[in-house]
């Protein structure tokens, strides 16, 4: 059986397929350690209801699976209004967190992002691109990176904890927030991700990293979905 044959299966065969053809590592749930992981697991029980304290470290958060559902939460849009998140993911979808308009780490992938987005429609996904930014933000970065997709506002970061990708930003990183945005500086970062969902929410393969810098390419992402057809 031919590669790219193989990783036309079911979930767990698929994560074997990843490790193999890009020698990509997996791991079970628990906090990260200090090295970026594409995470190809197999979904574990894990409540997150427990999570009571903010991670202090984005080398510390505990992520939902692949297999897990998204937790339903509103989000707000450019105009301030609030949409449910299973209404938005009405679709299979690339759904991207990123930490705000004031990172341009965040501006050039979303940027790169947009250049893909034809191909990602073609494949039958949407983007939908998520962050602590007060809603006031949404409009300048969509004009300032010609995004033809939509961005939404994740008030209180409530998402963002429940899928268990935030941590505090430090003292030093909300006093450059509150200059460079409009509205009211975020407590609490999402670690850099990109989540491939279905129409029910439910992950079917994501890339989580602590380190800002580094994110997932357009050209890995597309691979990543023609091997989820």
């Amino acid at each position: 059986m031919e590669s790219s044959e193989r990783c036309m299966t079911p979930l767990a065969e698929r994560a074997a397929c990843y490790r193999s053809l890009n020698n990509i590592q997996t791991r079970k749930h628990m906090p990260f350690q200090k090295f970026p992981l594409l995470i190809l697991a197999i979904a574990a029980s894990f409540s997150l209801s427990a999570q009571q304290e903010i991670p202090q470290k984005a080398e510390d958060i505990s992520p939902l699976l692949i297999g897990e559902t998204l937790p339903n939460l509103p989000l707000y849009s450019l105009d301030n209004v609030a949409t449910n998140l299973s209404d938005i993911l009405s679709k299979p979808t690339v759904l991207i967190f990123y930490r705000g308009s004031w990172c341009p780490y965040c501006n050039v992938h979303l940027s790169e992002l947009a250049k893909i987005e034809a191909d990602i429609i073609q494949l039958g996904y949407q983007i939908v691109a998520i962050s602590p930014d007060d809603f006031q933000n949404l409009s300048g970065t969509l004009e300032k990176e010609s995004l033809g997709y939509q961005l939404y506002s994740d008030k209180n970061a409530q998402l963002i904890q429940a899928m268990g990708i935030g941590f505090a930003a430090n003292e030093k990183t909300k006093g450059y927030i509150t200059k460079k945005t409009i509205g009211e500086a975020t407590d609490i970062l999402p670690v850099p991700s990109v989540f491939i969902v279905n129409e029910k929410s439910e992950i079917l393969m994501e890339y989580i990293n602590p380190n800002y810098r580094q994110r997932l390419s357009g050209d890995l992402l597309l691979a990543m979905l023609k091997n989820l057809k």
